[in-house]
C-alpha cells in the first residue's frame, strides 16, 4: 500500500512539472507596435497582389458567437499562430477574450470597445475571420470609422459563407500565404520592435514575443510571384442627417461629423412595425428621381447585392463593378424598378412629409441603429474613394482570395453562385 501510494505520489509530481499552468493573461492592445500599412500591387488580372512591408506582428480573429466548434476552431488557430509564427500578437475582442484565454498558454489582447471604439484601428495589422457572412460585416463594422481596413482572411464555418473563400482545414497554409506576402527569396527582416529601454520611456508593455522576421518561418519565401491576391470590396459612406443638415449618425467614436460611416453590404431603411407604407422622396446625383410609396428602400454595394437587395429583386452585380445599387421594397408602383447607378452618384433619401408614420427604422449591415429617420430628416449615400494613384489603393475591404488557376475574381464567385445560391437550378432538384 505505502509503494502504491509512493509511486502516486511521484507520477503527480512528474504531472505537475511538466505540464506548464496557462498563462491567463489579457494585455491592453494599446501596448502592441502601430499597425502595418500593406501596398496591394496591380497584376495582370483582375485581382490585387498583397505585399507586405516588413511581416504581420497583430493579428486579429473574429468568431461567430454561439458556436462552440467555431471556438474550438479559433483555439487551435491561435495556438498554431503562437507556436509556428512566435513574432505574432493574437488580438480577440473583449467577449471572445473572456472566454478563450484560459484555454491558451499565451497572452491574448483586446481592448473595451465601449470606451475604445477605435482601438483596433492602429493596431490590428490582419484581420482572420471565422463564421459566416455576418461574421465578416461584423468585422468590418470593427472598422465603420476607418479609411484603411485591415485586409481580411475568412474561413467559411457559418449558414452561407458566400463572402468567405477557404475552408478551415486548410488554415495552415492561408496563413502562412497571407504571413508571407512581399517577402522575397531569402528576405531576413530585422526585428521591428522597440529595443526594451525605448519601451520602458514609452511604457510600454513587454510582448515577449521570441524572434521576428519572415526568416524565422520554416520554407521562407513563397517567391515573387506567390503573394496572396486581394479582392477589394468597395464601401459606402452613409450619414444620418437633420433637417437643418445637421448629421446625428449614432456610431461610437465617431467625430468626423459630416463624414458618414462605411458600410460593406447595404444600408436600409424600413417602415418596421408602422401600419403606413413609407412616403420617401429620393434625389440621385442632385436631381429629384421620385416620391416612392415602399415598405422601405435598399442601397447596397456590389458585394451586398446578393443579400437583401438580392432578395428584394435587385440584380445580382459582380464586386469588381464599380456601382451602387438602389432597391425598392414592394413598391406600390409596379413601374419603380431596381436601379444599378454609378459608384459616384451620391443618393438622397428623405422621409416626407407625406409619411403618416412617425419614423423609419434605420440599419447598417444588418445592424438596427437604434435611432429612427423622423419626417424631414435624409440619409444621404456616397461612395467611398479608393485608389490613390498607381499601387497606393486606400479604402474598402481588401479581402483574401484563393489561389486558382487563373487567378481571376469571377471563379470564387461563380462558384458561390452555382454551389451556395443554386443559380439557375431546376425545381425539386
Amino acid at each position: 500500500m505505502l509503494c502504491a501510494l509512493r509511486r502516486r505520489a511521484f507520477s503527480q509530481f512528474l504531472r505537475c512539472f511538466s505540464s506548464s499552468a496557462p498563462r491567463d493573461e489579457i494585455r491592453d492592445v494599446a501596448g502592441l507596435a502601430q499597425r502595418l500599412i500593406p501596398k496591394y500591387q496591380e497584376t495582370q488580372g483582375e485581382l490585387l497582389c498583397l505585399h507586405w512591408p516588413a511581416p504581420p506582428r497583430n493579428v486579429l480573429l473574429v468568431r461567430k458567437d454561439c458556436a462552440p466548434a467555431v471556438t474550438d476552431s479559433l483555439v487551435q488557430f491561435a495556438n498554431h499562430i503562437s507556436s509556428t509564427y512566435p513574432s505574432v500578437a493574437v488580438v480577440l475582442e473583449p467577449k471572445t477574450a473572456a472566454e478563450v484565454h484560459s484555454s491558451l498558454s499565451f497572452p491574448v489582447y483586446s481592448a473595451a470597445l465601449e470606451d475604445k471604439p477605435t482601438a483596433f484601428h492602429d493596431k490590428v495589422d490582419l484581420t482572420v475571420t471565422l463564421g459566416g457572412d455576418g461574421t465578416i460585416l461584423h468585422a468590418s463594422s470593427l472598422f465603420a470609422t476607418c479609411a484603411n481596413v485591415p485586409p481580411m482572411l475568412s474561413f467559411s464555418m457559418g449558414t452561407l459563407g458566400f463572402l468567405s473563400e477557404w475552408k478551415f482545414s486548410e488554415f495552415k497554409r492561408a496563413f502562412r500565404e497571407v504571413y508571407m506576402s512581399g517577402a522575397g527569396a531569402g528576405d531576413r527582416t530585422p526585428l521591428l520592435e522597440e529595443s526594451a529601454p525605448e519601451k520602458q520611456k514609452q511604457g510600454k508593455q513587454d510582448t515577449q514575443l521570441g524572434p521576428t522576421g519572415w526568416s524565422s518561418v520554416r520554407g521562407k519565401s513563397m517567391g515573387s510571384t506567390r503573394g496572396a491576391p486581394i479582392l477589394m470590396r468597395n464601401r459606402l459612406k452613409v450619414g444620418l442627417f437633420t433637417g437643418d443638415g445637421r448629421e446625428t449618425t449614432p456610431i461610437r467614436g465617431k467625430t468626423d461629423q459630416g463624414q458618414g460611416v462605411y458600410v460593406m453590404n447595404e444600408l436600409l431603411i424600413h417602415r418596421g412595425k408602422e401600419p403606413h407604407l413609407a412616403v420617401v422622396d429620393i434625389w440621385v446625383g442632385g436631381r429629384f428621381l421620385t416620391e416612392a410609396v415602399v415598405d422601405g428602400i435598399i442601397i447596397s454595394t456590389p458585394t451586398g447585392s446578393t443579400a437583401y437587395s438580392l432578395s428584394s429583386g435587385g440584380s445580382i452585380v459582380h464586386p469588381l463593378v464599380p456601382s451602387i445599387l438602389l432597391t425598392p421594397i414592394c413598391a406600390r408602383s409596379l413601374s419603380f424598378r431596381p436601379l444599378v447607378l454609378p459608384s459616384s452618384t451620391p443618393i438622397t433619401l428623405r422621409l416626407s412629409e407625406k409619411n403618416r408614420g412617425r419614423e423609419l427604422e434605420v440599419s447598417l449591415d444588418g445592424i438596427n441603429l437604434g435611432q429612427g429617420m423622423a419626417v424631414g430628416m435624409e440619409v444621404r449615400v456616397w461612395n467611398e474613394e479608393m485608389r490613390h494613384g498607381r499601387n497606393e489603393w486606400q479604402g474598402g475591404v481588401p479581402s483574401v482570395m484563393r489561389r486558382s488557376s487563373g487567378e481571376e475574381a469571377h471563379e470564387g464567385w461563380v462558384g458561390g453562385l452555382n454551389g451556395l445560391l443554386k443559380f439557375n437550378h431546376p425545381f425539386g432538384e
